[in-house]
C-alpha cells in the first residue's frame, strides 16, 4: 500500500473517531501540534525510522513526548511505529484536516498582501470567496509579501485569485498588446 493511500485511511479512520466523539476540532488540533513537531524535529524522525532503536523506545519517546495529546492521537502514533509508517505523520494531518473542511463546509486559504489585514477585512474575504467555491466559510491566514505593489493574492487550494496591482497591470499589458496585433 502507497504512503499516500496509508494516510487517508489513518486519517479517515481518526476523523470517524473523532467525529463519533464530537472531537473533530480538538484531533485537528493536536494532529497539527504533531506535524509540526514532526517537522521542526528531524531528528526525532530520524531516531523513529532508526532500525538500532527497539519499538519499545521508540514507543515510549512517542508516550513520553506526547503525554498531554489525547489516547486516540497517541494510540495511533504507537501503530504508526508497529507498522512502520511513522513518515506519514504529516500526510494523515494534512488528509485529517481536509475531511474535517469537508464536515464543516469549509476551505483553508492563504491571503497575501502588502500589510496584516483588519478581521474584518478578512471576514469579508471569507465570505465573498466562500460563496465562489461553493463553501460556506473560509479560513483564511494573512501572510504579508512585501514583494506585492499593492492589492491582495488569495490562494485557495491549487487555485490562485490574483487581485495585486503587478496582476492587473500585466493583464492590461497581456490587453493592450492583444488589440495592436
Amino acid at each position: 500500500m502507497s504512503r499516500e493511500i496509508a494516510a487517508k485511511r489513518y486519517a479517515l479512520a481518526l476523523f470517524h473517531i473523532a467525529k463519533d466523539n464530537k472531537a473533530i476540532d480538538q484531533l485537528e488540533h493536536e494532529l497539527l501540534v504533531v506535524k509540526e513537531v514532526f517537522s521542526s524535529n528531524k531528528e526525532l524522525l530520524t531516531v523513529l525510522n532508526h532500525p538500532k532503536v527497539s519499538i519499545n523506545s521508540k514507543k515510549t519517546i512517542l508516550k513520553d513526548a506526547f503525554a498531554s495529546l489525547s489516547q486516540n492521537v497517541v494510540n495511533t502514533l504507537l501503530l504508526l511505529v508497529d507498522r512502520h509508517r511513522i513518515n506519514t505523520v504529516s500526510d494523515i494531518a494534512d488528509n485529517f484536516v481536509k475531511y474535517a473542511n469537508e464536515e464543516r463546509g469549509t476551505e483553508d486559504a492563504v491571503v497575501y498582501s502588502v500589510k496584516p489585514l483588519k478581521e474584518s477585512e478578512l471576514s469579508a474575504l471569507s465570505s465573498a470567496f466562500a460563496k465562489k467555491i461553493g463553501k460556506s466559510t473560509l479560513r483564511l491566514q494573512n501572510v504579508v509579501d512585501k514583494d506585492l505593489i499593492g492589492g491582495i493574492n488569495i490562494r485557495i487550494g491549487n487555485r490562485i485569485y490574483d487581485g495585486s496591482v503587478s496582476g492587473k497591470l500585466e493583464r492590461l499589458e497581456r490587453q493592450l498588446v492583444a488589440n495592436r496585433s
